[in-house]
């Protein structure tokens, strides 16, 4: 286990499903609110959780969060195709060498993605290097300076098969659940054979 604001787990090459989105993906005054409430809530559980407040936990707070995202607020500079290539080409670039990936989607203002770290390489090593170098090439391509990312993460280790399934399941529907047409997202599936 790692930590910033967030716990980050890495167990040996295992599965992690990971979230990240744009810093201005969800107006500071929601994400207040749900800081105050989240707070409160832990206070009263205490982890370890057992599954059913895990649960809870996600649909109170996992969910929202989606939701918003969902909603597309921010510049959602994903949006445009030149930008979303340049996050599609750098989760592509160590496929296979410091990771395997089982699938992806960048939407207008975040990002998920399904794989799984190979050998020595670090989860947050490599997170790390695919915000640091998108950053740097969107804000070229954009012309601007400054801060891209929300600087921390979101990830959950995959459990087994049928949680692997779920989580291929979700990046799959996500453009759909946000109403996004052909065009507005750059979604990537590993063939199965």
């Amino acid at each position: 286990m790692h930590k910033n604001h967030l716990p980050h787990w890495q167990q040996g090459e295992a599965f992690v499903f990971a979230t990240w989105r744009l810093a201005d993906s969800i107006p500071q005054s929601r994400l207040s609110e749900w800081m105050e409430l989240r707070t409160a809530w832990l206070r009263h559980h205490q982890q370890p959780w057992d599954e059913e407040t895990e649960q809870q936990y996600h649909k109170r707070f996992s969910r929202k969060l989606d939701e918003w995202l969902d909603e597309g607020c921010g510049a959602c500079v994903l949006k445009v195709p030149s930008t979303a290539a340049i996050v599609a080409n750098a989760l592509l670039h160590f496929d296979r060498e410091r990771y395997e990936l089982e699938s992806y989607v960048v939407m207008p203002n975040h990002v998920h993605v399904l794989f799984r770290p190979l050998e020595k390489h670090k989860l947050e090593d490599i997170i790390k290097s695919w915000k640091g170098f998108t950053a740097r090439e969107i804000n070229k391509v954009l012309g601007t300076r400054g801060t891209l990312w929300q600087s921390d993460y979101w990830d959950r280790l995959i459990r087994n098969e049928r949680h692997l399934f779920k989580c291929r399941e979700y990046i799959r529907k996500n453009p759909i659940k946000a109403k996004l047409c052909e065009g507005q997202f750059l979604l990537f599936e590993k063939e199965h054979g």
